[in-house]
Order: C-alpha cells, then sequence, then structure tokens
C-alpha cells in the first residue's frame, strides 16, 4: 500500500509540508485547488504550482480529494454539460502533472454531516460527533452557522457557493428521487470515465458520510448492495470506489471487511478511521485503535493484506489532541498517530506472509 495524507495547501492547513515530511511511510499528498469553485475548469498554473511545492518536500501529488461535482450534474439539468465538459478538461489537466486517482462525491447540497465539530471524549480530546434525534429536528442553516464559525479555514464539501443557494436547492432536489440521483450518476459517469481511461486516471468516488438520508436529501453510495450496483454503472476499472471505513461503518449493518474482500480490485483509495457506535443512531469518531470504536480496523487491514492491495491509504479523520487547534478532523498530531498504528499492522501482517 502506499501512505499519503490530506493536506490542504499554504495558508488554508495548520500541517505543514515539512511535518507530514517527517511522519514515516508517507511517500505523497492529497490534495485539491479548494479556492475554485465546483464546476469550473482548474488552472494549469494553480496545478503545477501544486507540483511544484510537492516535489521540493519529495511527495507525489498521486491523488486529488477532490474534484467536486457540480449540483446541476446532480440534479440532471440541461446546464450539466457545461460543467462536465470542464470536469472533463481538468481529468486531462491533472494527467499532465502525474495524477492518479481522483476522488470525489455525489452526495447532494451537504457532503459529511455532524452536529459537533468538538464533542469532548473522556480522555479530554475532542472528535467530530453525529447525534441522530438532534439532527432530525435540526434547521439544515444551523449545520451552515457552525461551519462559518470558522472562516480561516475552508471546510472541504461545504463550498460557499452552494451554501449560499441552499433553499434554492433544496427546493431543486425536493422532486429527485434515489433513482433519479442513479441515472444522473450514470450519465455523469458515462461522460467521464472514457477520458479517465485516456489519462489513466481512477475516478474513486467516496461513500456518503453518513450513510442514510439527511434533511430528506437521498444518498445512494451507502451500503454493499449499492456499491457494487455503482460499479456496475460503467464496467471499467477506472469507475473505482474511495472505501472510507468511517462512513460505511457508521451503519452497523456495514460489513466493512467484506466490502474490501469483494472490491479490493476496483478499490483505489482507502480511507480508514474508527468510529463509536451507540444505539439510538448517535456516533463519534475515535482514535484508529480498534480497542476504541466499533469497528475492526486489525480485520480491515488484514482484508486489504489479503487482497494484495497496492493502492493508496490515508489515516481519516483524527481528534484533537494535546491542545492542537486545527481544522475539525485534520490535525497533525492524531492523524499521525492513526498513520503508525496503520503501519504497526501492515508490517506485522508482512512479517507472517
Amino acid at each position: 500500500m502506499k501512505m499519503v495524507f490530506r493536506w490542504y495547501g499554504e495558508g488554508n492547513d495548520t500541517v505543514t509540508l515539512a511535518q507530514i515530511r517527517q511522519i514515516p511511510g508517507v511517500s505523497g499528498i492529497v490534495w485539491a485547488l479548494h479556492d475554485v469553485p465546483a464546476g469550473e475548469e482548474w488552472p494549469i498554473e494553480k496545478i503545477m504550482a501544486v507540483k511544484k511545492l510537492a516535489d521540493r518536500y519529495g511527495f507525489n501529488v498521486d491523488v486529488v480529494e477532490s474534484v467536486n461535482v457540480h449540483e446541476d450534474i446532480k440534479l440532471g439539468l440541461k446546464t450539466r454539460e457545461l460543467y462536465i465538459e470542464n470536469y472533463k478538461n481538468t481529468i486531462t489537466k491533472l494527467a499532465r502533472v502525474g495524477v492518479k486517482v481522483i476522488c470525489y462525491n455525489f452526495m447532494p447540497v451537504f457532503d459529511w454531516t455532524r452536529t459537533d465539530m468538538a464533542k469532548g471524549l473522556a480522555d479530554g480530546s475532542t472528535a467530530l460527533f453525529y447525534e441522530n434525534e438532534k439532527i432530525k429536528d435540526m434547521d439544515p442553516m444551523e449545520l451552515v452557522k457552525q461551519i462559518a464559525s470558522n472562516p480561516d479555514l475552508t471546510m472541504p464539501g461545504w463550498e460557499p457557493e452552494r451554501l449560499r443557494h441552499l433553499n434554492e436547492l433544496f427546493e431543486a432536489y425536493k422532486s429527485v428521487t434515489d433513482e433519479d440521483l442513479w441515472q444522473n450518476l450514470k450519465y455523469f459517469l458515462e461522460q467521464i470515465i472514457p477520458v479517465a481511461e485516456a489519462n489513466a486516471i481512477k475516478m474513486a468516488i467516496h461513500p456518503d458520510d453518513p450513510p442514510w438520508p439527511v434533511f430528506g436529501l437521498p444518498r445512494i453510495i451507502t451500503n454493499h448492495e449499492n456499491l457494487r450496483r455503482l460499479l456496475n454503472l460503467v464496467d471499467s476499472p477506472y469507475n473505482a470506489l474511495t472505501l472510507c471505513s468511517g462512513s460505511l461503518g457508521a451503519n452497523a449493518e456495514n460489513d466493512v471487511p467484506g466490502m474490501v474482500r469483494e472490491f479490493v480490485d476496483r478499490i483505489a483509495f482507502a480511507h480508514i478511521r474508527n468510529v463509536r457506535r451507540f444505539d439510538n443512531g448517535d456516533f463519534i469518531e475515535t482514535s484508529h485503535r480498534s480497542a476504541d470504536g466499533s469497528l475492526d480496523i486489525v480485520e480491515i487491514m488484514k482484508a486489504y493484506h489479503e487482497g494484495g492491495f497496492t493502492g493508496y491509504v490515508r489515516p481519516d479523520h483524527g481528534r484533537h489532541i494535546w491542545g492542537e487547534k486545527c481544522r475539525p478532523g485534520y490535525g497533525l498530531y492524531d492523524r499521525a498517530l492513526g498513520i503508525m498504528y496503520l503501519w504497526g499492522i501492515w508490517d506485522t501482517l508482512e512479517k507472517r506472509r
């Protein structure tokens, strides 16, 4: 496996490339142009600037997360053609700097959803938390206010241009069913995958987080059956998965190691983290350690190892520990600890091979 680390860019991340460089076994950064609105074509000059900076520290730029999908594509509007063309051009440009994987998602309006960005844990750390009952009665604008309360750092998946048109978007999605969303995703992939194939870039969809409907919006990348359906929409190795253990693992019915074992040949990118689930539907993110959450991270790593996985892996959301001030879920310390835990499991499995 190839270990990588998500980084948000100079001036937009509390973690530096010099710090990431000191984490053993990290070979690349996972990046994006966060200042380019969803739907716009990425400028080659900005892409090259990231490549040049990564080169200075000895990192590859093989994985991009994310090239966000414009809402008009998800809604299936006639205007989607312009945004799909921009997406194709961006893919072609990214191939010029050696990008191998593009992570994206197809979640309407909102990306990941939490009710508390810094819920206290027993050990004094804080973590991202989802309170099931609270979300049922919450006005979506309350979540927007939480995001807006941290103006110094962008929050991935919460693009300002979407949030400015929240009411209009909710109105537009009132008539969109799960099946409509599937058809719009199929249309997008039929247009995009041939370009991805021509440029040797795998399009790796990220599951919905959490993997169930939120605020009445449809969500379709949620379980084993739907992952299988997704891969069959366009049967190509370039139509791939970003398999996120934490997102899928929030639902106790999802067998994450089983998913890894079935889909390992189509997983281009692995997000590995743990969550502690509660019977009432709440969940909180924990350390990566199996004993601290509801997921067996050792078994998940074993499934990747047995499948001969050679793709990209990153530690996903970490706790906020040792007084670190950082973007929620994306500090240095706990993600670095997570990397060493994952390497420890992997190295042990290699030793026993």
